[in-house]
């Protein structure tokens, strides 16, 4: 079968993508290794229409039943290569060879994230890693950020906006620049150099603190995670010889969202802008309808 789009993953912009063009009545495959950012975050905040928020998990799902009424086909797979020939053929890890007119790359970013027992139980819940999103959710309360060197610093400085009592525990024991640590101290931050050992929840899964390898136990029911390193997953463009910024985020035409390679678009977090759910929909959105025109004219 040729496809007219195939949307290489199933996250936020994919999906919207994907109820676009549906209701266009393309043929459109969606291939989602099932690996993103909305895949472990418990409760977006800051979306309209959810004022109690929504998991990553349930808005996928409710995603993905919106695009299959329109006729649009998902499979659980990794795109491991994409030739730039007429029309594209993508190859997965799972041994598909799939021809299509127009590619979308929503790939996403991923997050580097330290393997601490508990921590995925309450991201986005009571333990953040956007101060955007969710920098209202420590409001007055005290808290603490989990990081690593001057990224985890530059983390607790900005989260003053909303809280005057933020304790940094430098989980990555990464040396802190001079200037940082003077901040730090005008800001009446706390500072620990110290391995997180496990998070501390409660029965319902919120935060109750840390325990640290040392056996101190901290009480903070709210923090932010702030280690660096972020993946952006923007390896198929570099085959397909899309233009990058040099962080390896993909550029894109500001109101079409084509890439600098023709019929080739991307939408959400690989993209270089603010990493927002709302701003993956909007993206998503724009970018199908730009796919559709192509394909019509």
């Amino acid at each position: 079968m040729l496809y007219d789009c195939i949307i290489i993953g199933g996250g936020i912009a994919g999906l919207q993508a994907a109820i676009q063009l549906g209701r266009y009545e393309h043929k459109v495959l969606v291939i989602d290794a099932n690996d993103g950012r909305s895949v472990w975050c418990k409760r977006y905040h800051n979306i309209l229409g959810y004022p109690d928020g929504i998991s990553g998990e349930e808005l996928r799902h409710i995603g993905r039943s919106q695009a299959r009424e329109y006729g649009v086909s998902f499979v659980t797979d990794e795109v491991i290569s994409v030739h730039p020939s007429t029309p594209f053929e993508v190859i997965t890890r799972g041994g598909r060879q799939l021809e299509v007119k127009r590619l979308l790359l929503a790939t996403g970013v991923k997050d580097r994230l330290p393997d601490i027992p508990n921590m995925k139980d309450c991201l986005g819940i009571s333990l953040y890693v956007c101060p955007d999103c969710d920098g209202y959710e420590i409001k007055d309360e005290p808290s603490l950020v989990i990081g690593s060197g001057n990224t985890g610093a530059k983390m607790a400085l900005t989260l003053t906006y909303w809280n005057d009592d933020i304790l940094f525990i430098n989980h990555g024991k990464k040396p802190l620049d001079r200037a940082i640590k003077q901040k730090l101290k005008q800001k009446g931050i706390d500072y620990i150099e110290e391995q997180v050992e496990k998070i501390i929840l409660d029965k319902y899964a919120n935060m109750k603190g840390v325990r640290l390898e040392n056996g101190i136990e901290i009480f903070r029911k709210k923090g932010f995670i702030a280690f660096g390193g972020n993946k952006v997953e923007s390896s198929l463009a570099k085959q397909l010889g899309v233009e990058t910024l040099e962080n390896k985020h993909i550029l894109v035409n500001p109101r079409t969202k084509e890439t600098s390679v023709k019929h080739v678009w991307a939408a959400g977090d690989v993209v270089a802008h603010s990493e927002q759910v709302t701003i993956a929909m909007g993206e998503g959105s724009q970018a199908a309808i730009w796919i559709h025109k192509s394909l019509i004219t």
